[in-house]
C-alpha cells in the first residue's frame, strides 16, 4: 500500500458532516480492467458510422475533440450536433466481466462516516452498472454524471460548481478522490482535500507533481482504512 502527503497536509478528521466524493473509472476499480479500452473502441465506431469516416480518419477526429473539447462527446455535439443520450447508450455498452466484485472496498466504505458521492465524466447509466459490478451502488447517496454536468467535463469549473450547488456541499467538509491527477486541482482550489488515486496509467499523470494534490495512494482500500482510523 502506498499513502503519502503531497504536501505538510495531514488526513482530515472525518465526521458525520463530512462528504466524500469520488470518481469512478479507474479510481473505485483497478485500472488494469481496462474498460477505456473498450470506450474507446465503441466511440472510434460510433465517429466512423456517424461522420462516415474510414478508421484513420475517424481516430484522429475521436482524438482532436478529446484534446480539444475534453471528451469526444462535446466535440461531436459542438461541431455535428449530434444526439448525446444515443452516443452515451452505444458507447458504454461494454462488457464488466473483466470488473471483480470488491467487498474489501464496500467495507472500508461502510466504516466511513458522512455522505458518498460519485463524482464523473461518463454516464449515470455506466455508472450504476459499474457500480453494482462492485458491489457498492448502495453506499453512495447520489451520481452526479456527465448530463448533469450540461455535458461539460472536469476539469472546467463547471462541474465542480453544478455539483456543489445541486448537492449542497460545503467544499471545505470534502475529501476528493481522483485517478486522473489535473481532476483535482479545481476541487483544491474550492476548498477540498485532494487524493490522487495513481494508477501508473499515463495519461493521469498530468498534473500530478502540482502541490494542490494533498495526498496520493495506490491502494483506495487501504487508504480508506487509513481515513477511518482517523474519526
Amino acid at each position: 500500500m502506498t499513502i503519502s502527503a503531497k504536501s505538510p497536509v495531514t488526513l482530515p478528521r472525518l465526521t458525520s458532516e463530512s462528504v466524500l466524493i469520488f470518481d469512478l473509472d479507474n479510481t473505485l476499480y483497478p485500472a488494469n480492467c481496462d474498460l477505456f479500452s473498450q470506450v474507446s473502441d465503441l466511440i472510434g465506431k460510433y465517429v466512423r458510422e456517424t461522420l462516415k469516416l474510414e478508421a484513420d480518419a475517424a481516430h484522429r477526429v475521436q482524438k482532436d475533440f478529446f484534446h480539444r473539447y475534453g471528451t469526444t462527446l462535446r466535440g461531436l455535439m459542438t461541431e455535428h450536433d449530434i444526439d448525446p443520450a444515443d452516443y452515451l447508450a452505444k458507447v458504454h455498452d461494454i462488457d464488466l466481466s473483466v470488473v471483480p466484485p470488491a467487498p474489501e472496498l464496500a467495507e472500508a466504505l461502510d466504516a466511513l462516516p458522512g455522505r458518498k458521492l460519485i463524482f464523473t465524466n461518463a454516464s449515470r447509466g455506466h455508472a450504476e452498472r459499474v457500480m453494482d459490478r462492485l458491489g457498492i451502488i448502495d453506499r453512495f447517496e447520489t451520481i452526479f454524471d456527465i448530463v448533469d454536468a450540461d455535458y461539460i467535463p472536469k476539469p472546467q469549473q463547471q462541474p465542480y460548481d453544478r455539483l456543489l450547488a445541486r448537492d449542497r456541499v460545503d467544499p471545505t467538509q470534502a475529501v476528493y478522490f481522483e485517478d486522473m491527477a489535473k481532476n483535482l486541482l479545481p476541487a483544491k482550489d474550492m476548498g477540498m482535500t485532494t487524493v490522487w488515486v495513481n494508477t501508473d496509467v499515463e495519461w493521469a499523470q498530468n498534473g500530478s507533481d502540482d502541490p494542490r494534490i494533498d495526498h496520493q495512494t495506490s491502494d483506495i482500500v487501504g487508504f480508506l482504512r487509513t481515513l477511518a482510523a482517523t474519526y
